[in-house]
């Protein structure tokens, strides 16, 4: 217990000294739940008269709510005729593993076909929105670059400017839509982590990243969505939102939140980022790590049925503490526990996989960490991006900016 507090406490000079030092550290963030704001989706005046006599397709998963009734149950006690639902990852109740095949089924309580957009369908076909005249768009990001939902969006919005069906998009507010940080991805790392040429915390929510990804003719051919964004009432990019469902199965509090933009690049890693355990995105680890202070084992649990070491003690540290109390007004990315499991790994040349340089968005921080860069070299190397970033992102802005 004493050599985790002591590492902890060196944690939180670390972080405090340099946050405090760079003028970070932010007080004035006010924290707003759902009761204090009215997300799109509420808004049922605004587009319900719009899907009146339409048939209708639903992008949606267990986040889709108005209060505490579904999107789909309420729009059909409305009167609309809803022909199917799409889901993207993790599915439509939102309990698939990351990354497992989505499997298109027919929801139980409803009775109607679920079309998964995840794995090799990750796109609506024509033949799916044959029978529709509208599309209904409302999930929860997190604004995350390798967050699939934006990748999701990409391509619903896609299929609809291909098959002349309007978008309505539902807004929701961005829980990290108060600070922009990370690198901009590199075309050529673009994949379905990360679809376009935004640093990996970019800073704005699910609906003016649409407008984003229309005005910037990111669509192949640079063509157009039919798109219409219902947008949030009493929100501004300042605000930290507390979330009311959680977005995924592995990210199950804000304090995972908060964390999954700097934990999420361990996804290309040799570590345990605590899938498969009561923390997941809260704790790091690996059965070799050196110079750790706590221990975990991952297990199957429901979201995470094949953990990565499953079974295996992992050796490492539990960040949850920090996250909840310091991690929601540092407004960056935290460098410092990649560089330092890398540097505690044993076999260094095995830390880094295949995907690692895709959630990043290029090759350049892989090689900054092997070459034992600073933490302030690697955020230099960033800036000139996130400026040219911040003059596009500008454009598009529904709501107040934080700056």
């Amino acid at each position: 217990m004493k050599v985790y507090k002591l590492c902890f406490l060196l944690l939180f000079i670390h972080f405090t000294f340099k946050t405090v030092a760079q003028g970070i550290v932010s007080v004035d963030n006010k924290t707003k739940t759902s009761a204090d704001l009215t997300v799109g989706a509420e808004r049922t005046s605004e587009y319900v008269p719009l899907l009146k006599g339409k048939r209708v397709a639903v992008v949606a998963n267990q986040s889709s709510n108005i209060k505490n009734v579904h999107l789909v149950d309420s729009l059909i006690s409305l009167g609309i005729i809803i022909k199917k639902v799409f889901c993207p990852e993790h599915g439509f109740r939102g309990t698939v593993d990351a990354g497992e095949r989505v499997k298109s089924e027919t929801d139980a309580k409803t009775k109607l076909r679920i079309i998964t957009l995840y794995g090799k369908n990750k796109k609506p076909a024509p033949a799916d929105l044959k029978d529709v005249d509208i599309v209904v768009f409302d999930i929860q990001d997190v604004g995350v670059r390798f967050y699939t939902y934006i990748s999701t969006l990409h391509y619903v919005m896609e299929a609809c400017a291909e098959n002349n069906k309007q978008l309505i998009l539902l807004d929701r507010p961005n829980p990290n839509g108060y600070y922009i940080d990370g690198p901009v991805m590199e075309e050529s790392y673009k994949s379905f982590l990360g679809m376009h040429s935004v640093p990996i915390v970019y800073a704005m929510t699910i609906g003016e990243y649409a407008g984003m990804i229309n005005g910037e003719g990111w669509l192949k051919g640079k063509i157009k969505c039919d798109l219409k964004v219902i947008p949030i009432l009493n929100y501004i990019h300042k605000d930290l939102y507390q979330l009311p469902v959680k977005p995924s199965p592995n990210l199950p509090n804000m304090t995972s939140v908060y964390l999954y933009p700097t934990l999420g690049l361990f996804e290309g890693t040799i570590m345990s980022v605590g899938r498969g355990t009561d923390m997941p995105f809260q704790v790091i680890g690996h059965p070799t790590l050196e110079k750790a202070n706590y221990k975990f084992t991952p297990e199957p649990k429901p979201g995470a049925m094949e953990p990565k070491y499953s079974g295996k003690e992992c050796k490492g540290y539990n960040l949850s503490d920090f996250g909840k109390e310091y991690m929601k007004d540092s407004k960056k990315l935290y460098l410092f526990w990649l560089m330092g499991t890398y540097k505690n790994t044993p076999d260094k040349a095995s830390y880094f996989d295949e995907n690692f340089n895709y959630h990043a968005g290029n090759a350049t921080l892989k090689q900054q960490i092997i070459d034992g860069k600073s933490e302030d070299e690697i955020r230099g190397s960033w800036q000139e991006g996130i400026k040219k970033f911040k003059v596009v992102r500008k454009k598009y802005l529904l709501y107040k900016d934080f700056e």
